[in-house]
């Protein structure tokens, strides 16, 4: 029920929200458009007929087709022993799921929401990432943990969090997060040949968008590294560092910003760990300022590690205080108009980069 209702509130509220997220990016040449489900489903497919260990589960991942058709047309081509439908009761299949890691297996665990990943946190933090560090190497759990992420429109403050930096604060885990089809595929492959426990974070309001892929993202070997940013528009006068959904805003922020003669530089981080602090200091090094975007709470958030990593790794090359632009410090609000302003807009992106190279306007200057 809850998936044909957000299904429902999805259908109402996508088409205010898809110009936000719908802007011109640069690709090499591309040979087609898939969106995003259709690159998860690709992946999970070939990796699935690449490797007889690697199997599905999760709530109507099978005769339902998955809640948001992830898993469409999976159960019918492998079979119910390797796409399983579950009881509604996340610690029982996951605690399962780990279980069958152990033995040698690769589940791929879906949550239909991570807000309800929470019912098996035990599973993720006590077993699955501590498990080879207590057996000293002995014992690998190659599981993942995927599904929607953060903020979807109007399912209120119990299915909106971000849990890109709760699960990222915890050794053991592999945490990555894909804005385009091309990371969707990439890190998907690269979560379910992975012989570690990783977290796979997506957002379902980017489900349905459609992005340009090259012949080499579509070949079945495609894989993307994990730990590594991708740089997804160069530039010189200020870094944005975003993931998920906020790589877009930040992609179109730096439209807007040229406008203005400032050319900011956006990187998709792609993996929130490993963290590649590499890439963000170089960077930063070259813009001399920064701006960090995330849905999630400001408080020991992933712009805050962001920044704390280039304070001690870059702080000489600042020219202006870091910029930290997060979702609100409170549970998030049902109401439309007040969800909106629980979550950064373009807009909030726009002044903290023209605070950054000094182009904002001062109050007094509007009195």
């Amino acid at each position: 029920m809850l998936a044909i209702a957000r299904q429902r509130m999805l259908g109402q509220s996508f088409k205010k929200i898809l110009p936000a997220v719908s802007v011109l990016r640069s690709y090499s040449s591309a040979a087609k458009q898939i969106t995003v489900r259709e690159a998860l489903n690709s992946a999970l497919d070939e990796e699935m007929l690449a490797d007889p260990k690697v199997f599905l589960m999760g709530e109507e991942v099978g005769e339902y087709q998955g809640a948001y058709k992830i898993t469409k047309g999976l159960l019918e081509k492998y079979g119910p022993e390797r796409v399983l439908d579950t009881p509604i009761t996340e610690a029982g299949f996951t605690g399962i799921g780990v279980g069958a890691a152990y033995y040698g297996l690769k589940p791929v665990v879906e949550f239909m929401t991570f807000n309800f990943s929470m019912q098996a946190i035990d599973h993720i933090i006590n077993s699955a990432a501590k498990s080879n560090y207590m057996s000293a190497g002995q014992i690998s759990v190659p599981i993942v943990f995927r599904g929607p992420n953060g903020a979807a429109a109007g399912v209120g403050a119990q299915h909106s969090q971000c849990y890109a930096a709760w699960y990222a604060s915890c050794p053991g885990l592999k945490v990555l997060s894909p804005y385009n089809s091309e990371d969707a595929r990439g890190l998907l492959k690269a979560a379910i040949r992975d012989p570690d426990p990783v977290v796979f974070l997506e957002n379902e309001l980017l489900y349905g968008e459609s992005f340009p892929v090259s012949d080499e993202v579509l070949d079945s070997s495609f894989c993307l590294p994990i730990g590594k940013a991708k740089i997804e528009r160069e530039g010189k006068d200020a870094t944005i560092t975003a993931f998920s959904k906020m790589v877009g805003y930040a992609l179109k922020v730096s439209e807007m910003l040229e406008k203005d003669g400032i050319c900011a530089e956006v990187i998709n981080l792609r993996s929130i760990r490993p963290l590649d602090r590499a890439t963000i200091n170089a960077s930063v090094r070259k813009t001399n300022r920064l701006i960090t975007v995330e849905e999630g709470f400001p408080q020991h958030g992933v712009g805050a590690e962001i920044c704390a990593s280039v304070v001690e790794e870059s702080f000489s090359y600042l020219d202006a205080p870091v910029e930290r632009i997060a979702g609100a410090d409170v549970p998030m609000p049902y109401a439309a108009n007040l969800e909106r302003m629980a979550v950064p807009q373009v807009e909030d992106i726009v002044r903290a980069a023209k605070r950054a190279c000094y182009r904002s306007v001062p109050l007094a200057a509007t009195a």
